[in-house]
Parts: C-alpha cells; sequence; structure tokens
C-alpha cells in the first residue's frame, strides 16, 4: 500500500505505509535521545559556569540556621565544629585510578548549635577482602573545615532497596541517613577541601566532566536519525526505465 507517488521525469518516489510508520518510530526514538543527550551535556557545561563564578567568591560561613540548598550548590564553605564519628558511613565501590575502595563521610557538629553538616572527608582504598573494612583517622578537638557545597541526592546507580551493610552503604540516602544518625542535618553535603593528615585523597571531579561524552553520543544519535531517513528516501525513490513507462501506461489507459 502506498501512501503516494510522485514522478518528476523518470524518477518516481512511492513510500509506502508500514516501513514509513516504522521509520517515523525509530527516528522520533533516535532523535529524541540526541536531544536527551545533548541536554545533559548542556546542564554539566551550566553546573560548571556556576561552580567556576562560586570559585571567585568568599566562602560561606556555616553556623546553625540552615542553609538555602540551592542558593548554596557549589559554593565554597567554612565551616567549624567537631566530627560525630560514631556516625560516619563509607560509600562502597568508589573507583580511584582503577582501585576500589570509600568515601568516607562524617557528620560535621557545628560549634554553637545543634545541627550538624555531613562531610565527604575523601576516599580511602579498599582491603584485600570484603571483610576487611577499613577505619580512617578522624581528627579529634575542634576544627575548622573548608569545601565545596554539592547536592547530597545526587545518586549513583545502585541495586533498589539496597541495604546498608553496618558502616558500608553502597549509596547516600540523604533521607534515611537523617533518620538513622538522629542529626539535624544542612540540606548540602560539605566535600573537603581542607588538607588533613588523616589518609584519605580529596581530588573532586568537576561539574562539566562528562560533557564530551555527552556530545558524542548525541552526535552518534543524530547520525543515526539522519542515516534512517536517508535510507527510507533512497529506498522509496526508484528510477522507471522506458519499458517500465509504457507498461505503467497501457495499464491507466
Amino acid at each position: 500500500m502506498h501512501l503516494l507517488k510522485l514522478r518528476i521525469g523518470s524518477w518516481q518516489f512511492a513510500p509506502t505505509l508500514w516501513p514509513t510508520l516504522a521509520t517515523l518510530f525509530f527516528f522520533a526514538l533516535t532523535l529524541a535521545l540526541g536531544n536527551w543527550q545533548s541536554g545533559r551535556a548542556e546542564t554539566k557545561r551550566l553546573l560548571q559556569a556556576r561552580y567556576d563564578a562560586a570559585l571567585r567568591e568568599p566562602p560561606i560561613h556555616v553556623g546553625g540556621a540552615l542553609l538555602d540548598r540551592d542558593s548554596a550548590l557549589y559554593r565554597k564553605l567554612e565551616v567549624q565544629g567537631l566530627f560525630d564519628d560514631a556516625h560516619t558511613i563509607l560509600l562502597d565501590n568508589r573507583v580511584r585510578n582503577g582501585v576500589a575502595g570509600y568515601h568516607v563521610l562524617t557528620p560535621l557538629r557545628i560549634d554553637g548549635s545543634t545541627t550538624a553538616i555531613l562531610v565527604n572527608r575523601g576516599w580511602v582504598a579498599a582491603g584485600r577482602s570484603r571483610k576487611q573494612i577499613p577505619s580512617p583517622l578522624v581528627p579529634a578537638g575542634r576544627i575548622k573545615l573548608e569545601g565545596m557545597a554539592v547536592d547530597p541526592h545526587t545518586r549513583y546507580v545502585e541495586l533498589a532497596h539496597a541495604t546498608p551493610q553496618g558502616r558500608v552503604w553502597q549509596n547516600l540516602d540523604f533521607a534515611r541517613y537523617a533518620r538513622a544518625s538522629g542529626l539535624t542535618l544542612q540540606p548540602l553535603l560539605l566535600l573537603q577541601t581542607s588538607a588533613q593528615n588523616d589518609g584519605l585523597q580529596r581530588s573532586w571531579p568537576r561539574p562539566d566532566s562528562g560533557v564530551s561524552m555527552h556530545v558524542g553520543y548525541a552526535f552518534q544519535w543524530y547520525s543515526l536519525a539522519t542515516t534512517l531517513a536517508v535510507l527510507w528516501l533512497v529506498m522509496n525513490v526508484k528510477r522507471q526505465h522506458d519499458g517500465d513507462v509504457n507498461s505503467t501506461s497501457r495499464k491507466t489507459s
């Protein structure tokens, strides 16, 4: 069943129904995937622009009052208080330079208040076996920290309803952590940048990391959409020879 028949000279364009519908479906799908990857790249560019602007601003002092998450995101923070090692957790499967390890998260009880801020103190290598859980040093006494505020609800891929195993968590479920610890937490996660003699490694990725990957994926999807469109045109355009034209004319008459 042909949708239409167009003839220009000896060339005829006569697309059929089902191949056309299939092409339209996959064309729309690949175009949507390309747009999604482009959107991801643009989001990371905007985050990086905000991050770069925040680096030129003085740090926000964190006290007892809860910060506005959106306005403080990617800003430099400074805070003073005591680490609460009893509520330290280790985020599992954090790879650094090809080595498996953990991110060490410890709440800092803020001076002069009943609130705390959760601090990602850095990375530590895993033990030789899963049973060997590292115990990073925790600075004692009152300390002053600086770091970068990030969204604590950003999640990595994990199994649904993954249950924490003691101090080892697959990912940070911020609401669950707040309930389990009983702490009143600032609505941000602090990526520590201050140097400390605790054996942890601190090197945080830029927000725009992965932009080139998203751009590359977008290009691939757009290329596939273009290929589908070209193939559909080529497969539905045929050149009719004189014999075919005369035969068609006799059938018409």
